[in-house]
């Protein structure tokens, strides 16, 4: 039964963690002991701490028995879906205040956009983002100021490394506050197909911008279902967000009134009171097997195949790909969100959204319910919508029973598919992850001649000189972490899709990442060991036949097992991927990266596979 093989996903991960999340709990809870607040600074630190504080906040300060709450926030203005971020430290200072406590503007974090970078060198320090967010929280934090942290986070790096840093201080409660998805604009599906006949040089640059434009119009995140918003459906069935806070659009009186609950309850659970509820005891092994199921009933970001290994890993929590993979098996799809069909987040919110998949997993038994959260105890808070009251103030009902829309979102007793969106592939070429759940069966498997490239350019200008107009498994190369940081592919996402629309069969393999927007085309992605580390994919030469069974999760290379292994590998020129738009400054980073399975990570010890 499903249920059995969830329970023993989650019996396998707390017996393979004993040791690491032991030490972690350990740690957490020695510096509770030590005390968050201010009564463990001198006088003289406390002084500096709240030397420029209204009056009455600085007497609250001096008085240590009301709770200071740090706000960390990745606010900035180029970034539509931190952007609306702006107005939340008004909005959560005021809050509090009126809650009787303090709220403190602790740091703000660095947020790069994945759409900005794509394809452009500024991309290679997207992954390791990731880490420097966590850094930066954790400076953020250091002052020992604080008795609980409100989060504020999107996008697709953010939210994992503020997740990290809290994780840290695991002592203290955290709350993440989201903005909320853009309003629909352009469907994506339109969006991609412009993106295609300007593969095919059939439109300009001027049409492509301006159908860009008309999807990517207004703050809020971007409307597909890729790595921000399995972000947001993260963080709210790990239990925290608020229940229903994930997909309201910004600038909404809800949302307003979300970000000032968010508040109150951040004051409401610090060791202050009586509801202490610290990150170390909402995030355990049971919330990371939460966050994973969600993951794959919804066909989220194939990105949290690394990133939650790192997010579990900084709770002391092992997770592998063998777990990922698993527990697809265990879980149905219950959601077509773009790029796994035509709808955006907004239509799978006003479906039922988080509160009706949330419903649905609870009542099959394919949830841990018995978890805590920053809304009490128990995953059935997250059953219920939020709604304004006649004050307008957020409050809440219970979700819908039945979906509004069943070509957007399904009960588990008529799932889109039996089985979750994303699968481990493994074979003589290492192993990988693909998102299947965009993907349709005719296309899951395929045995065609490689076609070997160094970089997604090279790739890109074989697609314009025609050269690839055949069956084919595209191989791109030295694109793990060590060897550039590990960016985004989604530049060959257009001309692959142009091939299957010909008629050939086409697949992507890589060591490289390709992300939430991976689509139609088959690609085996984040291939570990990575070439720069030795992985067999370094090896395949062009003509080699490549194998590739998304159904039986099979990879290989059908090459004499005696030849491949004695092949040499010659490791291109990549000293282009040393220095401009701040390469260089990340040197250190590209130098101890785990592998991909490993979280990609700069700090984590590797973990080993099972």
């Amino acid at each position: 039964m499903t249920q059995d093989a969830i329970r023993r996903v989650t019996d396998r991960i707390i017996g393979r963690s004993v040791a690491t999340r032991s030490k972690y709990l350990e740690q957490t809870r020695a510096a509770a002991g030590k005390g968050p607040k201010r009564g463990t600074l001198a006088c003289g630190n406390l002084a500096h701490g709240f030397a420029a504080c209204a009056a009455d906040d600085k007497a609250k300060l001096k008085s240590g028995t009301e709770p200071n709450i740090a706000i960390v926030s990745a606010y900035n203005d180029m970034l539509s879906a931190h952007q609306p971020l702006e107005r939340y430290p008004a909005l959560i200072k005021d809050a509090v205040r009126k809650a009787g406590a303090v709220a403190q503007f602790a740091g703000g974090v660095p947020a790069m956009c994945d759409g900005v970078t794509q394809g452009q060198p500024g991309m290679e320090l997207s992954l390791f983002s990731r880490d420097v967010i966590a850094m930066s929280t954790a400076i953020a934090l250091s002052h020992n100021m604080f008795d609980a942290g409100l989060y504020l986070g999107v996008c697709d790096k953010i939210v994992p490394g503020l997740f990290i840093g809290a994780l840290s201080f695991g002592h203290l409660p955290a709350v993440f506050v989201p903005a909320g998805p853009m309003t629909s604009g352009l469907s994506n599906p339109e969006k991609a197909k412009v993106r295609q006949l300007y593969a095919e040089g059939k439109l300009g640059r001027d049409a492509l911008l301006e159908a860009e434009s008309q999807s990517y119009h207004g703050p809020g995140t971007c409307t597909f279902y890729g790595t921000a918003n399995s972000n947001q459906m993260l963080m709210e069935i790990m239990g925290l967000h608020l229940p229903g806070a994930s997909f309201i659009n910004p600038n909404t009186p809800l949302r307003d009134a979300l970000t000032v609950a968010a508040a109150e309850r951040a004051a409401k659970i610090t060791a202050l009171g009586d509801d202490y509820t610290p990150i170390c005891d909402v995030i355990d092994e049971k919330a990371i097997v939460n966050g994973i199921i969600g993951l794959m009933a919804t066909g989220g970001s194939t990105n949290h195949a690394i990133h939650l290994v790192a997010m579990a890993a900084a709770a002391g929590i092992q997770v592998d790909w063998q777990d990922f993979s698993d527990l697809s098996s265990a879980v149905p799809l219950l959601a077509r969100v773009y790029p796994n069909g035509v709808a955006d987040v907004n239509h799978f919110h006003a479906a039922g959204g988080m509160q009706f998949v949330i419903s649905e997993l609870l009542d099959s038994g394919l949830l841990h319910g018995d978890v805590k959260t920053v809304a009490g105890d128990g995953l059935d808070a997250y059953r219920q919508d939020a709604f304004l009251d006649n004050h307008g103030v957020a409050t809440w009902r219970l979700g819908v029973k039945e979906s509004a829309d069943t070509k957007v979102l399904r009960p588990v007793a008529d799932p889109f598919d039996s089985t979750g969106g994303m699968r481990l592939l493994s074979g003589n070429l290492g192993r990988g992850i693909i998102k299947v759940s965009a993907v349709k069966p005719e296309h899951r498997v395929i045995e065609a001649p490689a076609a070997v490239f160094d970089s997604q350019d090279d790739l890109q200008a074989a697609f314009k000189a025609g050269a690839l107009n055949r069956d084919v498994v595209a191989v791109v190369r030295f694109q793990g972490p060590r060897a550039n940081g590990m960016p985004e592919l989604h530049k060959l996402t257009p001309g692959l899709g142009v091939l299957q629309d010909k008629g050939f069969k086409v697949a992507l393999v890589t060591d490289g990442r390709m992300s939430g927007a991976s689509g139609k085309v088959p690609a085996a992605i984040h291939i570990t060991p990575e070439c720069l580390g030795g992985g067999p994919l370094a090896k395949v030469r062009d003509g080699d036949i490549v194998s590739l069974d998304a159904e039986t999760g099979e990879l290989n290379v059908l090459v004499d097992a005696a030849e491949f292994a004695a092949r040499t590998v010659t490791v291109p020129d990549l000293s282009h991927n040393e220095w401009g738009m701040g390469r260089n400054l990340f040197g250190a980073f590209r130098a101890s990266a785990t592998g991909a399975e490993q979280g990609g990570s700069c700090f984590a010890a590797p973990i080993p596979t099972a």
